[in-house]
C-alpha cells in the first residue's frame, strides 16, 4: 500500500457540496501505516456483518402438501448433497456454497388466537415475519407486536453508521387506518419494528433512497436546481473528490473512480425512469411515484444496487426489503404466469395451479442471484461484500391457499462473516419455531445476551 501524503483518511470522510454528502468506499489510505487491518477502526467496520432481510409474502407452493411431496421449495436431501432443480430455489444454484436452506420451521404467532382474528392471516403475517410475535388486533394507533430481528441487530451493531438501517418495499405500503379483519394497515405495511409499538416506514421510491444515502436533500432550492439543470450529485462534490484523488495511490484512485461511476450510472437510471414516467405515456402502475419503474425486475435490481453502494460506503449495514404486499393483484408476466399473484396463491390444491404458483416463487427468488453477484464483485479488505453479508429470505406464511403458518419457507445466503458453513439444507423437527433460528443467528452475530426472541423455545443448530 502506498499513500502519497503519509497520512490516512478517516473511514467517515465525506465528500460534500450543495446539500450532497457522499461517503467513500473502503480505501487502502484509510488504514494507518504499520497497523494491522483487523486492529483498525476501518477494518473492524468493514468486517462487521451486513444484514439483509427479505420477505416473500404468501409463503410458497412447496409448502402445500402436494408441493412439498414434489420438492417445489425444499430439496429432498438434507446436508450438502441437495438437488435444487425441482424447486423454486433453482436460480440459487450458482451460489450454493453460500446457501443455507432451513426447512419446516413454523411461524405460529401469525395464527388466529381468538375467534375475532379468524381470516386475518394476511394482515398478521408480515408483522410476524421478523418479530415472531403475535400482533395485537387493532385498527387504531395502539399497535403492538415485537422488536424485529433486524432492529435488534441494529440496536447492537448499527449505531455507528450514518444511517442505522433502511427499510425498502416494492409495492404500495402507505395505507392508513384499518385494512381488514380489525387490523391496522401498518401491520402489513412493514416488516421492521424498532420496538413492539414502533413500526418503521418502508421506502418504495428509488429516488428517495438515493437521496437518503447520498445526502441529496439540501435545500428545496438546491434540489430544484439539480433537477432543472440535470446535474449529477457528483457534480456538486467534484471539487472535493478531485482533491482526495490527488492524495491517493493509483489503486485507490481506480477504486474511487469506479465507485463514482457506479453512483452516476445509478443516478442516470433513476433519471431515465422518471423521464419515462412523466412522458405522458400510459403507465402500468399509475399510482406509483415517478421514480418507481413499472417493471418489477428493474425496480428490485435498483433497490439491490442501492444497497450495494450503501454497503460499500458503510452508510448503513442493515436493510429490510418487502418484495410484495399481501393480497396483491400484481401480475408477473416474466414468470410465464398471467394470473394475478393473490389469485395464484389461492390455488385450491390443484396440481396445475400449484405449479403455476411455484413459477412465480421461482421468479421472485431469481432476483436474489443478481444481488449476490453484485456483492461478490466488490472486494473489501480480505474478502468480498458477499463474504461479509447475511441475507435472510422467507415468509411467516406457508401454504397460502390454507393461510397456515407451519413449514414456512426460509433460506440464508452469503458468507455472513464466516458464521455460516454454507451449502447446507437443514430440516427442522416438526413444531420448531422459526424464532429459534433467528435467536441462534442473533447469537452467532454477536448478540448472545438475548435470551429469548418471539416464541423461541431454544437453540437451533445452524
Amino acid at each position: 500500500m502506498q499513500y502519497l501524503s503519509g497520512k490516512h483518511i478517516s473511514r467517515r470522510t465525506m465528500l460534500k457540496g450543495a446539500g450532497a454528502a457522499i461517503g467513500l468506499p473502503l480505501l487502502d489510505a484509510m488504514i494507518p501505516a504499520g497497523r494491522l487491518w483487523a486492529s483498525t477502526e476501518a477494518g473492524k467496520a468493514a468486517d462487521r456483518t451486513r444484514l439483509v432481510c427479505i420477505e416473500q409474502v404468501h409463503g410458497a407452493a412447496g409448502c402445500n402438501d402436494w408441493g412439498a411431496s414434489q420438492n417445489l421449495w425444499s430439496p429432498a436431501e438434507t446436508g450438502r448433497d441437495f438437488d435444487l432443480s425441482p424447486s423454486s430455489l433453482k436460480p440459487l444454484e450458482p451460489f450454493r456454497k453460500y446457501l443455507t436452506i432451513v426447512s419446516d420451521t413454523d411461524a405460529r404467532m401469525a395464527d388466529a388466537y381468538a375467534p375475532s382474528e379468524i381470516g386475518g392471516d394476511h394482515f398478521r403475517t408480515s408483522a410476524v415475519f421478523l418479530t415472531q410475535a403475535h400482533p395485537k388486533q387493532t385498527e387504531g394507533s395502539d399497535v403492538q407486536v415485537g422488536t424485529s430481528f433486524d432492529q435488534l441487530y441494529v440496536q447492537r451493531f448499527g449505531q455507528d453508521t450514518p444511517i442505522p438501517s433502511l427499510q425498502l418495499s416494492i409495492e404500495n405500503v402507505d395505507q392508513a387506518g384499518g385494512c381488514a379483519y380489525g387490523y391496522a394497515c401498518v401491520y402489513t405495511d412493514t416488516i421492521s419494528w424498532s420496538s413492539p409499538s414502533q413500526p418503521l416506514p418502508m421506502i418504495r421510491d428509488p429516488r428517495a433512497v438515493f437521496e437518503q444515502l447520498f445526502g441529496a436533500g439540501g435545500t428545496p432550492e438546491q434540489r430544484a436546481e439539480r433537477l432543472t439543470t440535470d446535474r449529477s450529485i457528483l457534480d456538486w462534490v467534484m471539487g472535493e473528490m478531485s482533491a482526495v484523488r490527488r492524495q491517493l495511490d493509483p489503486v485507490d484512485v481506480h477504486r474511487l473512480d469506479q465507485y463514482a461511476h457506479n453512483i452516476r450510472e445509478l443516478e442516470q437510471r433513476i433519471q431515465r425512469i422518471e423521464a419515462q414516467n412523466t412522458s405522458g405515456e400510459e403507465r402500468q402502475i399509475p399510482e406509483a411515484p415517478i421514480g418507481v419503474p413499472d417493471s418489477f425486475e428493474e425496480h428490485v435490481k435498483l433497490m439491490f444496487d442501492l444497497q450495494v453502494l450503501a454497503f460499500r460506503s458503510d452508510t448503513t449495514r442493515v436493510f429490510s426489503l418487502k418484495l410484495g404486499r399481501d393480497a396483491s393483484p400484481r401480475v408477473y408476466p416474466e414468470s410465464g404466469v398471467d394470473t394475478p399473484f393473490h389469485a395464484s396463491s389461492h390455488h385450491g390444491g390443484r396440481e396445475d395451479r400449484v405449479k403455476q404458483f411455484a413459477r412465480i416463487n421461482e421468479y421472485h427468488v431469481s432476483m436474489v442471484p443478481y444481488f449476490l453477484e453484485q456483492l461478490q464483485q466488490v472486494n473489501e479488505g480480505d474478502g468480498t461484500l458477499l463474504d461479509k453479508t447475511m441475507l435472510m429470505y422467507g415468509s411467516a406464511m406457508a401454504d397460502s391457499n390454507l393461510h397456515n403458518h407451519a413449514r414456512c419457507p426460509l433460506f440464508l445466503a452469503g458468507g455472513a462473516g464466516g458464521i455460516l458453513e454454507g451449502e447446507q439444507h437443514i430440516r427442522a423437527r416438526p413444531g420448531t419455531p422459526m424464532a429459534n433460528v433467528m435467536l441462534s443467528l442473533l447469537h452467532k452475530l454477536g448478540a448472545d445476551d438475548i435470551e429469548a426472541f418471539g416464541n423461541s423455545t431454544g437453540h437451533f443448530a445452524i
